[in-house]
């Protein structure tokens, strides 16, 4: 996919739900004059390895013309550290993860919290956060559960090229 070069790990990803603690710092890639603070924008945490979810970072990146959005694999010490930062449970989330002021959104709340924030038409999408969560979470479970069968995996993960590589929080 456009924007993104190899790397290799050897984390697997792994929790759900929804928690909420306190904003932690995350490593920056460029000079932070050059951006807002992070607790101005959104972290998006995806599955590295899973080319849905990188599909998915790549329509976001196109989609996010303000550079709202930072992004970091869950199988990254970034993400991990994160992660416990915020005292998400160890179980490792299955797919995507959104910090958003302070507070983790996962599964279909932290899609639809992402559509929102996008150029286009994509804002709407937001409405079906009036469906409950345990429907919408539902049919997102589904289709996490099945994304490698359907789209594909890679055995390492990626990293961005140089041209993106400020809106990603590991260092390269």
């Amino acid at each position: 996919m456009p924007g993104f070069s190899s790397n290799p790990t050897n984390r697997a990803p792994g929790v759900t739900g929804e928690t909420t603690g306190p904003a932690a710092p995350a490593p920056a890639t460029a000079a932070p004059e050059e951006r807002p603070p992070l607790s101005e924008q959104g972290i998006i945490l995806f599955d590295g390895v899973c080319n849905l979810c990188n599909g998915s970072v790549n329509f976001v990146i196109d989609h996010d013309p303000d550079g709202y959005f930072r992004f970091a694999a869950l199988q990254s010490e970034t993400a991990r550290a994160l992660l416990q930062a915020l005292r998400v449970p160890d179980d490792r989330p299955e797919s995507i993860v959104l910090i958003e002021d302070g507070k983790v959104y996962t599964r279909s709340t932290a899609a639809l919290r992402i559509a929102r924030r996008l150029s286009g038409a994509w804002p709407l999408l937001y409405a079906f956060i009036v469906v409950p969560r345990r429907l919408r979470d539902r049919v997102y479970d589904w289709i996490a559960r099945n994304r490698y069968r359907w789209f594909g995996r890679r055995d390492t993960c990626r990293l961005p090229t140089p041209e993106l590589r400020s809106r990603f929080l590991e260092p390269v």
